[in-house]
């Protein structure tokens, strides 16, 4: 079982930034992916980022975000971030952080069935 605490979410103005962090904890889990998705009110919810934790820091962005947010890890600290800059209103979303820890196909990282484990969310307000 693995539990994932999010922190960072909260209101800013347009062309803001704000980091999200999310950590990881459990017992006997491998970390292969994490990812950050994004839910806005009454839409779905939509990839915005992810990173793989096994070799490579290889990272991957919605097109939405490319240029302006930024994905890292700590594999010390299970712990993922999202740096958010020039933020936009349309960016506003509830943002959830997964974990992947079974191996998955690969590419498939864009979606939230790759995902076994999922944050409570912590929500990004962006005001004009």
């Amino acid at each position: 079982q693995v539990q994932l605490v999010e922190s960072g979410g909260g209101l800013v103005q347009a062309g803001g930034s704000l980091r999200l962090s999310c950590t990881a904890s459990g017992r006997a889990f491998r970390l292969y992916t994490m990812g950050w998705f994004r839910q806005a009110p009454g839409k779905e919810r939509n990839f915005a980022a992810a990173i793989n934790w096994s070799g490579s820091n290889t990272a991957y962005y919605a097109d939405s975000v490319k240029g302006r947010f930024t994905i890292s890890r700590d594999s010390a600290k299970n712990t993922v971030y999202l740096q958010m800059n020039s933020l936009k209103p349309e960016d506003t979303a509830v943002y959830y952080c997964a974990a992947a820890t079974a191996r998955y196909v690969s590419g498939t990282y864009y979606y939230p069935r790759t995902y076994e484990y999922w944050g409570q969310g912590t929500q990004v307000i962006v005001s004009s």
